[in-house]
This record gives structure tokens, sequence and C-alpha cells, in this order.
């Protein structure tokens, strides 16, 4: 079933195209905390993610974002971020998950609502 998966959908996994790429010219440059795989060709120019497991943007931490998008031009593997007190570590987008936020009062929490203060008036159009 994952070779079918690979073959029809892209968020599975990589593309053969990528794979391809990754295989021709590919040269590996490091890994972060996720296990997602991070590759440029020869000369820099282009650079591309392999994910570990679903293909999700939001799973790349910040400092492999930037070295992505050319805003850094060394690695996190050779120059990494200094982190500072209140950073907290990076987490993917956890939409629909268990680990996603749910304020008081979300029908998905199993909250109630708290009562109208009685402050708000509707609009009425003339």
């Amino acid at each position: 079933m994952s070779l079918f998966k690979m073959i029809f959908s892209w968020w599975n996994s990589a593309t053969w195209g990528t794979l391809l790429t990754t295989w021709m010219s590919g040269s590996p440059v490091g890994t972060d905390d996720f296990g997602n795989r991070y590759y440029q060709n020869k000369d820099a120019s282009r650079r591309w993610v392999l994910y570990n497991g679903t293909v999700e943007a939001s799973r790349v931490p910040p400092d492999w974002h930037g070295w992505l998008h050319h805003t850094y031009g060394e690695p996190p593997t050779r120059a990494p971020f200094k982190a500072r007190g209140f950073e907290q570590p990076h987490q993917p987008n956890l939409t629909g998950t268990e680990g996603a936020y749910r304020p008081d009062g979300s029908i998905s929490k199993g909250g109630v609502r708290p009562p109208a203060t009685g402050d708000y008036q509707a609009w009425k159009p003339d």
C-alpha cells in the first residue's frame, strides 16, 4: 500500500520526481529533530526537504525554514541558532489532532460557554 500511496498522492511522502532529483543531484545537509532530511544541489542554488511522514510545511523548524529560503547561508548543522530564554521548542501545526488548542466553551472540548453578560445589543437594519 505504501508504494501505491507514493505513486498517486503527494501528501504521504516525496514524489517520484523529488526522489529522483535527490538521488541524482542532491547532497545531504542535515536532519532536524522531527527526522526531516535536508538536501541541496552541488552549487547550493536549490534546497529541499524530504519529510519524515506526512508532507506538512509547518513541520519544518524555524532555523531550517530560514536555510531553505536562503535567509541563512549556512545550515543549522554548521551554524546553529543561539537559543534565547523566552523561546519555546518548535511544534508543528496541531490542528485536527488531540494536541490542538481548544478554548473554554469549545464544543470539541466538551465545555459550556460562559453566560452572556447582557452588555451586547444586536444590530438591526433600518
